[in-house]
């Protein structure tokens, strides 16, 4: 992919719809993701402001034209990065940030950190986010992996959702009023969209600060204890089923699968349902161990497990 021509086509974005906008090329993504590993993007662009609807719709029609591919990226907390990094234009959400509130309704833009989304929803004494307090990414990454914990999942708490979407051939903004039947367990219809989610809006109900921050600090407390925080991982990397009679890491673990590595990637001894970067962990580590665990799981009990991490980039 050439650079020259990226840097060429951002240039006249900006140029027609001014933003801020920081801009890397040959970005190493190992500095993007929780799993700390990926090779390089040919150009990473982390754009914000007022201009930022306007300069994002504008890049996407001109990659478009120019057949060059758009990745979007959120926390990077649910994906590998190949070693061979990512082809195109990376668009990172991070700028995007901030928020509104409208009685017991928040408005997240999608770059805002799910962390503190939760501690804004408490200072305005609305529940219901307790579940994501200490969850990393971002809200447009959770809306789009319908992010679930604790019992509780994204979906039970969104209104309307704001995207950009491609329909006939262009590119617009679109409102996306919720139906909860349309999400189900670590899926939502935005999957299925080529679209940039833009904003999230959540409806809460009024409660007491001093009980959300005790239920938000349990819920820290406990991640912690699991080893949440202790290597880079992404959590969970296989998506639980009913159908299995138990929890996946159970399954694993039962198997006396934990330690096992390959290469830097390990089966967290502390969790059997983590893969963590042990120190040195390529992303074809984690990829072969990923393959490696599933393997071993449908040759013992018969179970195909389903990924919920993302592997990007050319495997």
């Amino acid at each position: 992919m050439s650079n020259i021509k990226i840097k060429e086509i951002i240039d006249q974005c900006l140029k027609k719809y001014p933003c801020e906008a920081g801009v890397f090329f040959d970005e190493p993504m190992k500095n993007h993701t929780t799993f700390k590993v990926g090779g390089n993007a040919d150009c990473l662009i982390l754009p914000g402001g007022e201009g930022f609807t306007l300069f994002c719709i504008d890049l996407l029609k001109r990659a478009d034209e120019a057949r060059i591919p758009v990745f979007i990226l959120g926390g990077g907390a649910n994906i590998v990065v190949s070693d061979k990094g990512i082809r195109g234009i990376v668009i990172g959400m991070d700028n995007w940030n901030g928020v509104c509130v409208q009685k017991n309704k928040i408005i997240f833009k999608s770059g805002t950190k799910i962390d503190d989304a939760a501690d804004f929803a408490a200072d305005e004494n609305l529940s219901g986010l307790e579940f994501l307090a200490g969850m990393p990414g971002t809200i447009g990454g959770a809306v789009w992996m319908n992010a679930r914990c604790y019992g509780r999942e994204i979906a039970e708490f969104l209104s309307w959702v704001e995207i950009i979407t491609k329909e006939n051939n262009d590119y617009i903004i679109k409102k996306i009023n919720i139906d909860i039947n349309s999400f189900a367990y670590k899926l939502s219809p935005f999957q299925k969209m080529d679209c940039i989610i833009l904003s999230a809006v959540f409806k809460l109900r009024k409660g007491k600060k001093k009980d959300i921050l005790i239920e938000m600090d349990e819920n820290r407390k406990d991640r912690q204890n699991k080893g949440h925080y202790d290597f880079p991982c992404a959590g969970s990397v296989f998506k639980n089923n009913r159908d299995y009679g138990k929890p996946v890491g159970q399954i694993i673990d039962e198997l006396n699968l934990k330690g096992f590595q390959i290469g830097g990637a390990q089966i967290a001894p502390f969790h059997a349902n983590f893969i963590i970067n042990s120190g040195n962990a390529s992303a074809d580590d984690i990829r072969a161990l990923t393959e490696e665990t599933t393997k071993k799981v449908k040759e013992a009990t018969g179970f195909i497990l389903e990924p919920e991490i993302l592997f990007v980039g050319g495997f």
